[in-house]
């Protein structure tokens, strides 16, 4: 995501300010949390003896699925550009219709993480390493 796009991302969702050194914390933490995703979606698929992942398999919970779809309300201009930086896993084949969920997992993966700060400090501008670390061990902690 270019840095314009990023910060105006954050902005919108939940009033924060981030530069250029955030986008690199946010691609890491972004490939890192899909990379979860895959694996459990793995797991699911080959328990139910299947090859491919299917959108079912994904770990949704009822919090990430209304971050999705908030998601879809708000920013689905976004979709195309999560799309593109959301990583792929090398070992696991996805199905159409999981391979159209990526982008907006990411996005609600995005936008439960824009919210993680106001919660960890509500009155939080401008986020630091300490708060971006609080919600990487958060997100570890329940995703």
């Amino acid at each position: 995501m270019n840095a314009t796009r990023f910060e105006h991302f954050f902005r919108t969702a939940a009033g924060l300010d981030v530069d250029k050194e955030d986008l690199k914390r946010y691609n890491d933490f972004l490939d890192q949390q899909l990379q979860d995703m895959y694996l459990m979606a793995g797991i699911t698929a080959k328990t139910n003896a299947r090859d491919v992942v299917e959108a079912h398999d994904f770990p949704i919970t009822k919090g990430l699925q209304e971050r999705v779809r908030e998601f879809d309300k708000l920013f689905s201009e976004l979709a195309d550009v999560l799309d593109e930086m959301a990583p792929r896993p090398p070992d696991i084949t996805l199905s159409e219709e999981a391979e159209a969920w990526v982008p907006r997992i990411a996005g609600g993966i995005s936008l439960g993480l824009a919210h993680t700060f106001k919660i960890l400090a509500p009155d939080l501008a401008n986020p630091r390493t300490t708060h971006w670390e609080s919600a990487f061990r958060l997100f570890d902690l329940l995703l």
